[in-house]
């Protein structure tokens, strides 16, 4: 359990992290600590007596306590580091191995050692792996954002690394509001494609499952929209669903299961956010005795081992992976380069990388043109 004066050095911590106090700023007094935390004048004086001890804080005699400037401690040891934190959302999941081996790969080979942190798409947990980075001695960060779709709580900690000259990169998402650097792929394309390719084989009435508190499903779902319209197709409300991380394993399954069991026609497609969630889907449609492509038609997104794993072998979109995490690999080098002056290359130079989604066709759809003919 953390001790009282732990709790207070650790939020005081967090101020100096997030921006809100800056070097040579003079910090809350001790009264005004105490009241904030419920706490004894002791405690306070022992939080601020270890920070102050650790290069934190240092105090002016009659003046107060203020923020150190942490920055010149930074810039004495830099020279020679060989370190790159990787943060993701998952680190054994999904495609997510892959991504961390093109980029874990590449960077062993130039001699920096890779640290590896995962957030499990929780902001908290961000918080804490941002707030152990600036503590430490990273030469860059790749990261993958958490909750992209949503506003992030931590952008102070990312315009921080900014403020310490970090370079950082970011995968598979972005925030927006920060205008990164990032490498991701066409989503909103790649849903598009999923979806036309279900319609050009003559399927109407399509189910789209998308997983919206990521920016990626926003777009798939996006593209899975502007799919209809540009095919003159009405798209039907109902057959939108969406889901949170929390809810990926339960409410895409009951969504599907209502569907089905609903009086009307049964859907003869369906569009999934990625291979993962098809697999999922597969086994509502088994306990329904309805089989794939002859019932109902699949599309899956990532080309992930999943989609060749079960019975069925999914048709799907292609992500990049390891070529993704090695060309990350490749720019946060050359984003390190140009902050240490090390090479003659100018910023501007550098640029974001979008990849273009491809359908790899296997057996999971039926073209229902073929079968009227």
């Amino acid at each position: 359990m953390q001790t009282k004066h732990s709790m207070v050095k650790q939020a005081i911590k967090s101020k100096i992290l997030d921006g809100t106090y800056q070097p040579n700023q003079k910090i809350s007094s001790e009264s005004e600590l105490m009241k904030q935390f419920n706490v004894s004048r002791h405690t306070v004086r022992l939080a601020i007596g270890d920070l102050v001890n650790q290069g934190w804080l240092y105090r002016e005699q009659g003046a107060g306590t203020f923020c150190a400037d942490r920055s010149k401690l930074e810039g004495k040891d830099s020279v020679g580091q060989k370190n790159i934190a990787i943060i993701t959302t998952y680190i054994s999941d999904y495609i997510f191995p892959s991504i961390i081996r093109g980029a874990e790969s590449y960077l062993s080979d130039k001699g920096y050692n890779v640290s590896l942190f995962s957030t499990n798409n929780n902001h908290q947990n961000e918080k804490e792996i941002l707030e152990k980075l600036l503590t430490q001695k990273y030469d860059g960060v790749i990261v993958e954002p958490t909750q992209s779709a949503f506003s992030n709580p931590n952008i102070n900690l990312y315009l921080n690394l900014e403020r310490l000259n970090i370079p950082y990169l970011m995968i598979n998402a972005f925030y927006e509001e920060l205008e990164p650097l990032y490498i991701v792929m066409d989503d909103e394309k790649g849903g598009y494609i999923q979806t036309e390719y279900l319609i050009n084989q003559g399927h109407t009435n399509i189910v789209g499952f998308f997983k919206t508190d990521d920016l990626q499903g926003i777009k798939r779902m996006k593209g899975f929209i502007k799919a209809h319209r540009a095919n003159r197709l009405q798209v039907n409300p109902q057959n939108i669903i969406t889901y949170s991380t929390e809810e990926k394993r339960s409410k895409p399954s009951n969504e599907l299961e209502s569907i089905l069991a609903a009086p009307g026609d049964r859907p003869s497609a369906l569009v999934c956010y990625n291979d993962e969630l098809a697999l999922n889907i597969l086994d509502v449609l088994r306990t329904r005795m309805l089989s794939v492509p002859e019932n109902i038609s699949i599309v899956g997104y990532d080309d992930s081992i999943l989609a060749q794993l079960s019975e069925v072998k999914l048709t799907t979109i292609a992500h990049p992976k390891s070529k993704m995490g090695e060309k990350a690999a490749q720019v946060i080098l050359d984003l390190i380069d140009v902050q240490g002056a090390r090479k003659k290359m100018d910023a501007d130079s550098i640029s974001s990388v979008v990849y273009e989604p491809e359908l790899v066709e296997r057996n999971s759809t039926k073209n229902l043109q073929i079968v009227k003919g």
